[in-house]
């Protein structure tokens, strides 16, 4: 297991036994990109409320997850889609679905599209270009390469085949260079940019997290 990912599966670990301080450290590690990815499900002006109600949830129901880091960036990511897909649903629209899915399965990419990519991919300004990518592709993307999900992972997120999923990757990161191409402005900010590691200005902090944790367990 790699050291980022030891100290992720400790810091849960510690954080299902009352620990608020390794639970800071958990949604420090994970929120910014879990941010990322809800952002293209429902956009800007209400990614940060939808990725709020999804750390409420994972806060209440931390107690009953098992397994490592890994595993858990998929579990969150699962709460997150949900939480997106409920929000959507609410506003009486659906996600842009890009192409028919079932052409996708089958079709092995022709490498692991997670090794190709950088760390840059979550930029606020290469996240607005995963947005114009059809919603199979972008949510391949992101999982894939900005929540950092291994395929197997990824495609229990989304109820696919991992086949399915390394094709939608692979071909969203074809086109999203392209993009990048096109827009030399996001090309140079891609070079200069370091990885996003801390958190974006969030509307819920992780202390407001930890306590409704607390407030809720003992409800329960």
């Amino acid at each position: 297991m790699l050291g980022d990912d030891a100290e992720l599966t400790a810091a849960v670990l510690a954080a299902q036994n009352g620990d608020e301080t390794a639970f800071r450290t958990v949604y420090r590690t994970v929120h910014p990109r879990l941010l990322g990815y809800v952002r293209t499900l429902v956009g800007d002006p209400d990614a940060e409320d939808v990725a709020s109600e999804a750390w409420l949830q994972i806060a209440r129901d931390l107690e009953r997850f098992s397994g490592d880091a890994d595993r858990f960036r998929g579990w969150a990511a699962r709460i997150a889609r949900n939480r997106a897909l409920d929000h959507i649903r609410m506003r009486g629209r659906r996600p842009a679905i890009g192409g028919d899915e079932t052409e996708l399965t089958g079709r092995p990419a022709d490498c692991d599209t997670a090794g190709e990519a950088i760390e840059a991919l979550a930029t606020d300004r290469t996240l607005s270009l995963i947005a114009r990518l059809p919603q199979d592709q972008a949510e391949a993307v992101v999982l894939r390469v900005v929540v950092g999900l291994d395929a197997k992972t990824a495609a229990e997120t989304l109820g696919k085949r991992a086949g399915a999923v390394r094709t939608a990757a692979h071909r969203g990161l074809k086109r999203l260079a392209e993009l990048i191409g096109e827009d030399q402005e996001s090309a140079e900010a891609l070079d200069a940019l370091p990885a996003q590691r801390e958190p974006h200005p969030r509307a819920v902090t992780s202390a407001s997290v930890t306590h409704s944790r607390s407030r809720t367990q003992k409800d329960m």
